[in-house]
């Protein structure tokens, strides 16, 4: 294979605002991404052949568009602070992990952990997602169109996950404050995670979402909250065994 002259093709890349990583190494991508300043006038990027790279598109601080064309592996979008990452196919695990701001648009569907400990921004999957979706979030909001596997929203400080879906078993197990909205069945609630009120104020924040993500034909009314019951906050004697 002809040795590749890099500093080229990043630049006609760059120009064109095009990377294919079946010619450019990956890194030269995030390296442009990270390179990125508020005077940078490339607003709109477009990344080809990712073949289940990971990290595509990781630590972008920069409001950006990135189009990836294809499916991608581990941590796609992670970190992201401001960008907008559309993928056109399937992600990995640890979609989006630790967002701040921005948004990330899986086409097809997510691996284990997405929007893992998120701290904001809007991840969108219009697929399905695995286990573990909304793990640790801290702020992020997640909308699934499809279901979502066992153990999602573990540990879930704050933020909204929306599932148009069914869930699995352990939804929301040891939750904080974070709110879970599920328009399908669950499979079973985790420790310390009830079915809560539908209040106006939670029908007009998840309708906003629904809109936010692209959903039409779906009405907030059909959906069912879950939240935290508080029980574990606070030392109990019946549990004394487990201090």
């Amino acid at each position: 294979m002809p040795a590749i002259n890099l500093s080229k093709a990043l630049d006609q890349s760059h120009a064109s605002r095009i990377f294919d990583l079946a010619e450019i190494p990956l890194r030269e991508l995030n390296r442009a991404l990270h390179n990125l300043t508020a005077r940078s006038n490339e607003t709109a990027w477009e990344v080809l052949n990712p073949k289940g790279s990971h990290s595509v598109a990781v630590g972008v601080d920069q409001p950006v568009t990135i189009d990836v064309r294809g499916s991608v592996g581990y941590y796609c979008g992670g970190m992201n602070d401001g960008s907008a990452i559309t993928v056109h196919g399937s992600a990995g695990p640890g979609v989006g992990e630790n967002m701040m701001s921005g948004s990330i648009t899986v086409k097809g569907d997510a691996s284990q952990y997405a929007g893992a400990t998120g701290r904001g921004g809007l991840l969108v999957i219009e697929g399905n997602a695995s286990s573990r979706c909304g793990i640790s979030m801290k702020g992020i909001d997640i909308v699934v169109h499809g279901n979502i596997g066992h153990m999602s929203a573990f540990m879930a400080q704050s933020g909204n996950l929306v599932v148009l879906g069914d869930a699995g078993d352990a939804l929301g197990d040891s939750i904080y404050e974070a709110r879970l909205f599920v328009r399908g069945k669950v499979e079973s609630l985790g420790a310390d995670c009830i079915a809560k009120e539908m209040r106006p104020e939670h029908l007009d924040l998840l309708q906003g979402l629904l809109d936010r993500a692209g959903v039409t034909g779906v009405k907030a009314a059909e959906f069912k909250r879950y939240g935290s019951a508080r029980t574990l906050y606070n030392f109990n004697i019946d549990n004394a065994d487990a201090y």
